[in-house]
């Protein structure tokens, strides 16, 4: 069907003067700002709104606190948006005006559709050297002081029910399921032919509802270390990370984030097609990760938290 991925997300908070240090530092661009709304953009254009939670147009929250009110994702053209609306036109919340398709998923989040306002990008990352194959010659790999994140490439909420929230976003949109957790969880991409996910909805226990985090693609895995402990230097919190998903293969570090949630930055997910099967695994800690720093890396010392840093020249070095 078309869907390109997240052209734009709202956040409902009220602590303008964090948010706007945090996302600064996150390496958003800032594009402009009132006394109820800071925009910010990515590389590529993707949007990242800041709403005070109190503004009467702003969708009706999923859950108490700071946390994402609206997910618009991007088609390819005004075609695709016109069939989809035809799909959709009896989904609750329903509306297609202005170029956006509006409609209120099953967790009560607000969706809207519009044609994507993304632009392509070419961007130098760094190229792996792996025993096959060298193409990385005469050339160091990147060493960055910190992220500029391309694009908002995935979203993860928790879900009263997961086969009801597949449904609609399968049935409605085209969203393709990657792999899942049975009756627990379900990673969703756009199209057939794209990355991992785009969307992963979990189904807890308790089967509560709201944002779990937000993740933004980065170059490569050195730019995942990279803006990773230059959010650390700011003095921001780690919630998990670095690690790596080896479900997904992704490279990640997560961060707790003022406007809701946790906020994560990601590289190297695994790229499917319509030849991929997806595959059934049961929850577990190395399912979510192959390896991960519980705590975070201190990004002074580039070691682990509360670890001493060397103080020689050299790792060899002794008192």
């Amino acid at each position: 069907m078309n869907v390109m991925g997240i052209d734009e997300i709202t956040y409902g908070a009220d602590d303008f003067e964090l948010c706007r240090r945090f996302f600064l530092d996150w390496g958003l661009k800032p594009v402009s700002e009132s006394a109820d709304k800071q925009v910010y953009s990515t590389l590529n254009g993707c949007l990242v709104n800041v709403v005070k939670s109190n503004t009467p147009d702003l969708p009706a929250p999923i859950e108490p606190g700071p946390t994402l009110r609206e997910v618009v994702w991007g088609v390819s053209s005004p075609q695709t948006l016109d069939h989809l609306a035809l799909r959709a036109s009896q989904l609750p919340g329903y509306d297609y005006a202005d170029g956006r398709l509006s409609c209120i998923d099953p967790i009560g989040l607000s969706v809207r559709f519009q044609v994507t306002r993304k632009k392509d990008l070419v961007l130098e990352c760094g190229q792996m050297n792996t025993w096959a194959e060298k193409p990385r010659r005469n050339a160091r790999a990147p060493i960055y002081e910190r992220a500029q994140p391309i694009e908002v490439g995935h979203v993860v909420f928790f879900v009263k029910n997961v086969a009801e929230a597949e449904a609609f976003y399968v049935e409605n949109f085209g969203f393709v399921p990657s792999d899942r957790y049975p009756g627990r969880g379900v990673f969703l991409r756009c199209d057939a032919d794209g990355g991992h996910h785009d969307l992963f909805l979990l189904q807890t226990p308790d089967a509560k509802v709201g944002l779990n985090h937000v993740a933004f693609a980065v170059r490569d895995i050195h730019e995942v270390f990279g803006g990773g402990l230059h959010i650390d230097r700011c003095g921001w919190k780690t919630q998990l990370g670095p690690g790596r998903h080896p479900i997904s293969s992704a490279y990640f570090w997560y961060f707790q984030n003022p406007a809701g949630g946790l906020i994560e930055y990601y590289a190297d997910e695994d790229q499917l097609d319509e030849n991929w099967v997806a595959r059934e695994f049961e929850p577990s800690p190395s399912r979510f990760a192959e390896w991960a720093v519980d705590g975070g890396l201190d990004g002074n010392t580039r070691r682990q938290k509360n670890v001493k840093a060397p103080e020689g020249k050299f790792l060899t070095d002794r008192k």
